[in-house]
């Protein structure tokens, strides 16, 4: 019984991150490409009439939210040659 509760309470644990990284991080971009056309307003001749400032800040919160779980999921990935090659533990010493 032990054994079946232990796995149970890692199963959580994966399939949040799961959840999160697997519809969460979509679901933040696609807000950043809708926030980011509404930063602007085009007129049909193709100029830009009027700036929305809000939106524009929204989306550019929600790119840089993205680029910062690519890099670290990177670094995550790669800790173990960068602990080995430079010294550097990036994520603790394992």
């Amino acid at each position: 019984m032990h054994t079946l509760i232990t796995n149970l309470n890692s199963l959580w644990k994966v399939a949040l991150a799961g959840l999160i990284l697997g519809a969460g991080l979509p679901m933040v971009f696609a807000v950043g490409v809708r926030f980011w056309s509404m930063a602007e307003t085009v007129t049909p001749d193709g100029r830009v009439t009027q700036r929305n400032y809000p939106a524009l800040t929204v989306a550019l919160l929600c790119f840089g939210l993205i680029i910062a779980a690519i890099i670290t999921g990177i670094l995550y990935t790669a800790k173990a040659f960068i602990a080995a090659r430079f010294g550097i533990h990036l994520f603790g010493q394992s």
